[in-house]
């Protein structure tokens, strides 16, 4: 108990580091470099040294089917618990948040404390089941984000197949994907971290390095508190995660999970802050109202609420996944998940329980 505390104090002092540097380092081009270099280099070559020390077998396909049947879930759920918050589903604010919600940036915000608290193993099936968030929410939430701007917008006919195309093929070219790739046609035919020749194997293990520091520093860096909306976001924040949780313990039940690192592992990974895809293709929806300047009520989208989420989701994920991998085999246990589930679910509706209709979106 006292390594892990050490370990995730010495996490929290390089996530001060990364805010003391804010003063220093204002540019958002500097800041944007800094998360390049963690998603294109550090997390592709951690997930890599991972990959390389499984056995490859077809029971992984479970872990994208189970991380896809997450963002189902939050997806589909949606619908039916923003009007709790006073939310119009079909409003420029209920369209953001169905877009956002369900997404899962997991590179960020748990992947470098699975590797830290569970160990590469364990890592190497978070990055399997994040190959079905990326298809969710680089391809699946496109499709949506085109529904909801042709609805929203009847009178234009738009022709999108350039864009399908540009996306997948994005999806391909991401560096994450690509190693994950090389990983198993490697592990296919035999080869693993010491097959490889020193040079190869050491330029990925010092690139691995990287990773913890960077991310953690990333995040002093990056986040922001932003007036205005704040008591929506933060609930709505809290009751994603107790409903996660939630989910979680449904799983752990049903597939009969009992090894204390599959357990932890199937809570931390849906607890992952929000994806930065969505936000893509809802800026991409935007600029297309931008050129038709069409005013703010008339949006398919609101920009604002989702640069909010966005700023909200990662501090309050990271403390989460933090503080359930530190506490060690204390939330290995489905009864704890159950009470912590209904407890952040709790807080999350309690403002609106008690002060019904406190927030104004419906017609947002």
């Amino acid at each position: 108990m006292v390594e892990a505390l050490q370990k995730t104090l010495i996490l929290l002092l390089l996530i001060g580091i990364g805010f003391a540097l804010r003063g220093k380092i204002k540019n958002k081009t500097e800041i944007n470099g800094v998360k390049e270099i963690i998603l294109s280099i550090a997390l592709p070559s951690t997930v890599f040294i991972a990959l390389m020390g499984i056995k490859i077998s077809l029971s992984l396909l479970i872990y994208p089917i189970l991380i896809l049947a997450f963002n189902f879930f939050i997806f589909l759920s949606a619908p039916y618990f923003l009007p709790i918050f006073g939310i119009d589903k079909d409003s420029t604010s209920g369209r953001t948040l169905t877009m956002l919600l369900p997404s899962l940036a997991p590179g960020l915000s748990s992947f470098p404390f699975i590797n830290e608290f569970l160990g590469d193993e364990s890592l190497a099936l978070a990055a399997m089941g994040d190959v079905g968030n990326k298809f969710f929410a680089l391809n699946f939430l496109y499709f949506v984000a085109l529904k909801m701007y042709l609805k929203n917008n009847r009178e234009e006919e738009v022709q999108e197949s350039g864009k399908v195309k540009s996306l997948l093929l994005s999806l391909v070219k991401e560096p994450i994907n690509i190693i994950m790739l090389l990983a198993i046609v490697f592990l296919s035919v035999g080869l693993n971290m010491t097959s490889l020749p020193t040079v190869v194997s050491e330029l990925f293990n010092r690139a691995s390095s990287l990773m913890t520091p960077l991310v953690l520093i990333y995040i002093g860096l990056a986040v922001q508190f932003k007036e205005g909306k704040i008591k929506l976001v933060s609930s709505i924040l809290l009751f994603r995660a107790g409903i996660t949780l939630l989910f979680s313990v449904f799983i752990i039940n049903v597939f009969n999970i009992s090894n204390p690192n599959l357990i932890l592992l199937a809570v931390v990974v849906p607890l992952s802050s929000c994806s930065f895809w969505p936000f893509a293709h809802i800026s991409a929806i935007n600029l297309k109202e931008d050129d038709k300047n069409l005013p703010k009520e008339r949006r398919t989208f609101d920009l604002n609420l989702a640069v909010l989420i966005l700023a909200f989701s990662l501090p309050l994920s990271t403390i989460l996944v933090m503080g359930i991998l530190a506490s060690g085999q204390f939330f290995a246990n489905t009864s704890t998940l159950l009470m912590f589930g209904f407890l952040l679910t709790g807080l999350g509706l309690a403002p609106h329980l008690f002060k019904k209709r406190s927030f104004k979106f419906s017609k947002a």
